[in-house]
């Protein structure tokens, strides 16, 4: 990704030609907001890009959501924003995983993410494999990406990111199969990255929880930050 500051938004452009692009942040106050959603529509066009506009609850102009989704972007659920401190986590963080968690150190297993992901949202995930794989090998030592396995069937998956210098880690997927809920995988994927966290002296886990997730979240002391909404625009091209 290629990331770019203008006066009004932070959009990260994606340079592999496998992703899309996003918008992180805007501040579109005291601006003509029309104007600038359509000079970003315009700028992703050009580049034949789709792109996701992330929203939060506290963006200015208010009514952002609104006006983004007239302009014709897709509106998806809300994401809340969760943050953990692990110095205050509770105990059942840290005992032992006992499940069959195996973290992934290669790409030889990345379609079992991809086959995860896609049962869960019924959605196409062909992009995750490419996407993994290119962390694993360009940032090996920031991204550890863990599967967790019923009677060697690939059940549930997640990863977690950790920037350089940095004392947050963030945490992705977190998806498990209809089949196998209700065993404590989610769980077990929240606790082996919480721990490893904390062994690479990490202070804070941060998630954009879905509704699913939220509830799991707040009763290992996630707390709420903010909620956000992505909006997608799809290219005409």
């Amino acid at each position: 990704m290629r990331r770019e500051v203008t006066p009004e938004v932070v959009r990260h452009v994606d340079t592999s030609s496998l992703g899309e692009g996003i918008i992180t942040y805007s501040q579109l106050s005291g601006v003509d907001v029309s104007n600038a959603i359509r000079e970003q529509i315009d700028y992703f066009e050009a580049i034949v890009q789709d792109f996701e506009w992330k929203v939060f609850d506290y963006d200015r102009p208010l009514d952002l959501k609104r006006r983004l989704e007239a302009f014709g972007f897709k509106v998806g659920d809300a994401e809340a924003i969760m943050v953990l401190d692990l110095e205050h986590a509770p105990e059942a963080l840290w005992y032992p995983v006992t499940h069959d968690v195996r973290r992934i150190t290669d790409d030889g297993r990345l379609d079992h993410v991809q086959a995860i992901e896609e049962q869960v949202w019924d959605e196409d995930f062909s992009w995750i494999d490419d996407h993994l794989r290119c962390l694993l090998t360009e940032h090996t030592e920031r991204v550890s990406v863990y599967i967790a396995y019923v009677n060697g069937q690939p059940a549930s998956a997640a990863w977690a990111f950790f920037p350089e210098q940095s004392r947050y880690t963030s945490l992705w997927g977190g998806a498990t199969i209809d089949a196998f809920r209700g065993q404590g995988l989610y769980t077990a994927l929240l606790a082996v990255r919480a721990q490893e966290a904390k062994a690479r002296g990490v202070r804070y886990l941060t998630v954009d929880a879905s509704p699913m997730s939220r509830p799991i979240l707040e009763r290992f002391g996630f707390e709420l930050l903010a909620s956000s909404h992505p909006c997608k625009w799809v290219t005409s091209a």
